[in-house]
């Protein structure tokens, strides 16, 4: 019963399979692999945009990092979430790969920035002043770290207001295809229609062995990209395993099914959870991130019969946990979590 993260899990049959044909024989080296040619127009058609640059990565972070660092110089400030991954989980790569730009961090419930938070913020750095970093960008993340999503409409209102301050947008989308799922929006809804300049397209959470796409909806900051990978010492010399992944995840809806099967077992996992006496969830449960409190004595019940999550800071008296369920969460599976934590 593993429900610590969606990274506990191990690659979808079909990825392991692609890799597989992908290790057999030869292929050119660093990205000119075939299948990364086919990569890149299933994604320009899957965002809606035949001219975006495509690159994949193998860790989210270098995702966002570097897809940071192309629209931030080291004097500016990015917005985030105070809870955004950038933010909290990234060691302080953004900072490194900006070469130093300042993160400041957004309030807001739930970990949903608001038109007005992000206002707020943007408000405290002073343009023109050589004492104070200049506004620089936004990222936006969909999934949230709360497990709530950001519909294509306040998405778009967050962007539209960043912009109307001459900043561009980034979203991090290291669970996208649960986000998409969860609002029945297009992939290009829910960024460049949005106002996204760049997004950070996950597929490691979601059933491959370890791949992103940065997805650039400006063209000509592609050479840029290309060489901030290279020295950042993120290009692949055998690229065609990222690529082989990527495809193998965008052939027949293979990634929505996997986020569809993941976001089925959070909603199940809340309504468990609903009908557990004391219990209660702290943040809605929109896809496949559940936050949960309880009463004392409830995680040692639990780790007792085989459970595995993430203990999360509660209230005085209380117990609370964070709880993810992924592509190879069963029925079973919570079906014996909330057994496990009913005692």
């Amino acid at each position: 019963m593993w429900f610590t993260s969606d990274n506990a899990s191990g690659a979808a049959p079909q990825i392991m399979a692609a890799l597989m044909r992908a290790n057999e024989g030869y292929a050119r080296s660093y990205g000119a692999d075939p299948i990364m040619d086919r990569v890149r127009g299933r994604i320009r058609t899957l965002f809606e945009a035949p001219e975006a640059a495509v690159y994949l990565v193998a860790t989210g972070t270098a995702a966002n990092a570097l897809a940071l660092a192309m629209y931030s110089a080291p004097w500016t400030a990015i917005f985030a979430h105070e809870t955004a991954h950038i933010a909290v989980d990234e060691c302080g790569a953004p900072e490194f790969y900006t070469n130093g730009s300042k993160l400041i961090p957004v309030g807001g419930a739930h970990g949903k920035m608001l038109p007005e938070t992000l206002a707020s913020a943007m408000g405290r750095v002073v343009q023109g002043d050589v004492h104070s970093v200049q506004r620089g960008m936004l990222s936006i993340t969909n999934v949230t770290e709360t497990g709530t999503v950001y519909s294509p409409a306040e998405v778009a209102e967050l962007a539209a207001l960043a912009k109307s301050w001459g900043m561009h947008c980034h979203l991090d989308g290291a669970r996208f295809a649960n986000a998409l799922l969860a609002t029945g929006a297009t992939a290009a809804e829910m960024t460049w229609k949005a106002g996204i300049d760049v997004v950070s397209f996950g597929g490691t959470k979601n059933g491959c062995l370890g791949v992103e796409a940065v997805v650039i909806f400006d063209p000509a900051k592609a050479w840029e990209f290309e060489l901030r990978r290279k020295r950042g010492g993120h290009l692949f010399s055998k690229h065609r395993m990222l690529s082989a992944q990527m495809e193998a995840y965008l052939t027949d809806g293979l990634w929505l099914r996997l986020a569809g099967q993941a976001n089925a077992m959070g909603a199940a996992l809340a309504r468990g959870l609903a009908g557990m006496a004391g219990a209660k969830l702290m943040h809605p449960a929109q896809a496949n991130m559940i936050f949960a409190e309880w009463d004392p004595g409830t995680h040692a019940r639990a780790e007792a019969k085989g459970a595995m999550f993430y203990p999360w800071p509660a209230e005085q008296g209380r117990e609370a946990a964070r709880l993810v369920a992924s592509w190879s969460t069963t029925e079973a599976d919570v079906d014996g979590l909330i057994a496990a934590l009913k005692g």
